[in-house]
């Protein structure tokens, strides 16, 4: 199919949003979990246990969905590369060849690995060790994905400004747009128990403090990406990769209006004295958080486009 003026793999391209999402989704819960709820409801031990089966459910429900994504990652890459349908490419050795003679293949390998601990991790969860041993888990199976795009092919010292970049990219997505959907079930269980009324501002106000870190990050991190794939505002307008990039910005514009809007707006209202003006407040930011969601996600999508385009750096001079 032809998005964007360039020839694009459909399947790649579903694979590849499917994957990061699941991924971030993960990592996003156990972060969540770790330095927002359970600070927050640490005087509220049945609170705490029901944010940590939540948690625990969206790890163990996006966990099998990012290593099943994984591995069709790999497969589709393969019969892409060899030309062969999946039967021929395994008989053929083409998939030996690209799990052993490619980076890509290894850091999927090592992705796969990863994942594996991390399944241990949540097992054992109701040990602190196992559960922060878990959250280092899924925060490399998430940064990971570096080394599978465009930075692990930028050469020389940019390669690796350009790879501490992407990890540093790929923290704040998912420590902000993973964590979106805790934080939706958190205010959705606020809203049903009147005995955490008490304990949703300080759960809100943290991960708004996790949010804006994530957005500084997010913006310095990007700049720099732009800078080495984009290269000049001709590159951003004329190519089909600029252009998405563009719509890309535009949906993280829009999530920064909503978070605003949360911050400024919503947040101070929770501490207010009137039970409906407080459950008012509530609503419009379990409302605000799906919309959130919805944007996040579909930025996972066009960034899983724009790893199959050529960098608009490398198409003009």
């Amino acid at each position: 199919m032809i998005w964007f003026g360039a020839e694009i793999d459909g399947p790649i391209v579903v694979t590849r949003t499917v994957h990061f999402a699941a991924s971030a989704m993960v990592v996003g819960a156990l972060i969540f979990r770790g330095f927002i709820a359970e600070p927050a409801l640490r005087a509220a031990p049945p609170a705490c246990a029901l944010i940590n089966r939540q948690v625990r459910g969206i790890a163990w429900i996006n966990l099998p969905i990012a290593v099943v994504s994984g591995l069709a990652w790999v497969l589709l890459l393969t019969m892409s590369l060899s030309g062969e349908n999946l039967g021929e490419a395994v008989m053929s050795g083409a998939l030996r060849d690209v799990l052993n003679l490619t980076q890509f293949g290894r850091v999927s390998e090592i992705r796969f690995a990863l994942a594996i601990v991390l399944a241990i991790c949540l097992v054992f969860d109701r040990s602190v060790l196992w559960r922060w041993l878990g959250l280092a888990m899924a925060f490399c199976l998430m940064v990971s994905v570096a080394w599978t795009g465009h930075a692990a092919s930028t050469a020389h010292a940019l390669g690796y400004l350009h790879l501490g970049s992407d990890v540093l990219h790929l923290t704040a997505a998912s420590a902000w747009i993973g964590g979106l959907v805790p934080l939706a079930l958190l205010l959705g269980a606020v809203r049903c128990h009147k005995g955490l009324a008490s304990l949703e501002l300080d759960a809100v106000q943290r991960f708004s403090t996790l949010g804006i870190a994530s957005v500084a990050t997010l913006i310095l991190s990007g700049v720099i990406n732009a800078w080495i794939l984009v290269g000049s505002f001709r590159g951003l307008v004329v190519t089909g990769y600029g252009q998405l990039l563009m719509l890309k910005l535009a949906a993280f514009a829009v999530m920064l209006v909503f978070a605003a809007l949360n911050r400024f707006a919503l947040t101070p209202q929770l501490a207010s004295p009137s039970d409906d003006r407080r459950q008012g407040a509530l609503r419009a930011l379990s409302r605000n958080t799906m919309i959130e969601i919805a944007l996040g996600l579909s930025i996972f999508a066009m960034v899983g486009v724009l790893g199959t385009l050529h960098p608009a750096a490398h198409l003009v001079k």
